[in-house]
């Protein structure tokens, strides 16, 4: 399983921890982020990996941020993500059970790598439980195709 993986600046240290976890679990990152701590723009970034999913180069996405947020918001601007931001791992398992989230977002300037891993981990390991829940993702994609 391939995870396209993309950050700013605020998150280089962070995204080279998660990136190393995530390898070590056996899965591939595409690494579309930055390296430098220079100040750089998340959009161009949480673009990246939602279009990495989105198109099927990876599977899932990680995005990281200074909190989480705006790399999220930048990645689902692309048809057919549903980021969603998680501070602790009960949210990233639910939205992966429930919402089908197809990337996980998170801050460095919010969480520390081992609650990161955590998030990570929690995430990684669930699985969508379809059932209830589809009709629910249905509705989101038919929102985001009338808009």
């Amino acid at each position: 399983m391939k995870i396209a993986m993309g950050n700013d600046h605020t998150a280089v240290e962070l995204k080279q921890i998660i990136k190393a976890f995530v390898e070590e679990k056996g899965y591939e990152v595409l690494d579309l982020g930055t390296n430098s701590s220079e100040s750089c723009d998340y959009p161009e970034y949480g673009e990246k990996v939602g279009r990495a999913v989105a198109s099927g180069e990876a599977d899932l996405g990680i995005a990281i941020c200074g909190t989480g947020v705006g790399i999220s918001l930048a990645a689902n601007k692309v048809k057919g993500i549903r980021a969603c931001v998680c501070s602790e791992p009960y949210t990233a398992k639910l939205s992966k059970m429930h919402n089908n989230s197809n990337v996980l977002a998170f801050g460095a300037r919010v969480v520390g790598s081992e609650m990161a891993k955590m998030i990570t981990e929690e995430w990684l390991n669930a699985q969508y439980e379809g059932g209830r829940h589809q009709r629910r993702v249905d509705m989101l994609s038919e929102i985001e195709n009338r808009n």
